[in-house]
């Protein structure tokens, strides 16, 4: 039996796939060889591959454009990206540059709207959807925003108290919108999402509140589960009853227009990653076709908030393998050169898995390993694959055929807020060189430092030394 690293992946998987290729026995990612990165950079080392980014917004356009034409869908579409997933500048750029709106979560994300405004990158038309539970300054500054011009902001109430400062403060026309709180999975350690009004008290809540006040104009019902965008049970009946939910408010209020249904759309976190978009995207805009057909009311403007789907294909870390040590009969270790605490806390505080691959050495013999971080903490590993209980990477020895390589891919939002990025990290691990990977106008491969490796001067302000 072939037993070649580059076999195994063969035969586990179809490969090569979208964004995978091994040419001479090193790993390509997204046509770009990261042998050549590593020898420019070194290990350990963050990537952005920024063109990824607008693919994906392009690919969601399109698949919702397509599924309003064939269901002849009188609504518009527009796409948001959720800051949170990743608030950098370069990711920001990449998303406005490719038609996208903006949906913010907390108060210090107003500062970037304003920033990104002064730079001439986004207007005053431009959506920005406010979501998250809101304590000053978060609605001081989404009302700073009304009350100098900017059209589409668009605070989402997550309580019915927040709606009272928007009353009293903007001076103006305020677009408002409501979010529902949404039942969880049975598998959730709660029943109700703590985000948003219940579904019952929603049109008395309008009609003792809102409905009549000049001033306050409800545009949108905002639906999002937790567990993301499933072809389940659950998910269809959740967006059922959003959808009963908006048809009573629209008979009653002649504003409402828009329906969020928040993010959700899955990334690829294992090479045998299954999921048609084009099929639950078709069924959403479908359903609520026939849902609105059926009430005889207009079909609303759909929204999408995402953000994982946006950036976390763009992303990977890179480590080299500096040791391996054989702790007993069974357990085979490998050490990398940084910590996964430090550069994918995903990994080590829900157990999320990402897409793991060696980056040279495909020709050689795989074997079943275990990896540890730098850190002395007993958690710092990772030892379990999406589509395994087990990790199979090359055999290395000490011959003159240079170090292992290994990425973890798919890993581009969230690990650095997560993480804490520039700031203190666990064990002091200090955080990697992060590269930014772009093309220029002819589709060559450009490379940029964004940042250099932390430093231990750094660290030591930011403990008071």
């Amino acid at each position: 039996m072939k037993n070649k690293y580059l076999d195994l992946i063969q035969q586990t998987f179809h490969f090569p796939q979208e964004g995978f290729n091994v040419i001479d026995g090193e790993l390509h990612f997204c046509d770009v060889p990261l042998m050549d990165i590593i020898k420019q950079y070194g290990t350990p080392l963050k990537i952005t591959y920024i063109p990824k980014i607008g693919q994906q917004i392009q690919k969601a356009k399109k698949l919702f454009n397509v599924a309003m034409a064939k269901a002849d869908y009188k609504g518009s579409y527009t796409y948001c990206y959720c800051t949170k997933s990743s608030h950098f500048s370069f990711v920001m750029d990449e998303a406005i540059k490719n038609g996208s709106h903006l949906e913010t979560s907390s108060a210090f994300d107003i500062p970037i709207i304003k920033e990104l405004y002064r730079q001439g990158k986004i207007n005053k038309n431009t959506f920005v959807i406010c979501n998250g539970y809101k304590r000053k300054p978060y609605p001081q500054f989404i009302v700073e925003l009304i009350n100098n011009g900017y059209k589409n902001v668009i605070p989402i109430l997550d309580n019915k108290n927040e709606l009272e400062y928007y009353k009293r403060y903007v001076k103006g026309k305020c677009k408002l919108g409501i979010r529902i709180a949404s039942e969880e999975e049975p598998t959730y350690d709660y029943y109700t999402s703590r985000l948003g009004i219940r579904y019952k008290e929603i049109v008395p809540f309008y009609k003792e509140r809102i409905k009549g006040n000049k001033k306050l104009e409800l545009k949108m019902l905002h639906f999002f589960v937790s567990a993301g965008i499933k072809d389940t049970i659950y998910y269809w009946t959740e967006l059922a009853k959003c959808l009963n939910v908006y048809a009573e408010l629209k008979r009653i209020c002649p504003d409402l227009d828009s329906l969020n249904i928040g993010g959700g759309l899955p990334i690829r976190t294992s090479l045998g990653f299954e999921y048609d978009y084009e099929y639950i995207i078709e069924e959403i805009v479908s359903q609520i076709k026939t849902f609105c057909k059926q009430n005889k009311i207009k079909e609303p403007n759909i929204f999408t908030e995402f953000g994982s789907f946006s950036v976390g294909e763009s992303g990977a870390a890179l480590y080299s393998v500096c040791d391996q040590k054989q702790q007993n009969d069974r357990e085979l270790w490998y050490m990398i050169d940084s910590s996964f605490i430090t550069t994918l806390p995903d990994t080590w505080a829900i157990g999320q898995k990402f897409i793991l691959l060696a980056i040279n050495h495909w020709e050689k013999e795989s074997q079943r390993v275990n990896l540890g971080g730098m850190t002395c903490d007993g958690l710092d590993y990772y030892n379990t694959e999406a589509h395994s209980e087990q990790v199979f990477l090359p055999k290395i020895g000490h011959g003159a055929d240079g170090p292992l390589y290994i990425g973890f891919f798919h890993t581009g939002a969230y690990q650095e807020s997560i993480a804490g990025y520039g700031g203190i990290q666990h064990c002091l691990i200090p955080s990697p060189k992060h590269v930014l990977i772009d093309r220029d106008e002819n589709g060559e491969i450009t490379t940029k430092l964004f940042a250099k490796e932390q430093t231990f001067k750094s660290m030591l302000k930011t403990l008071g030394y």
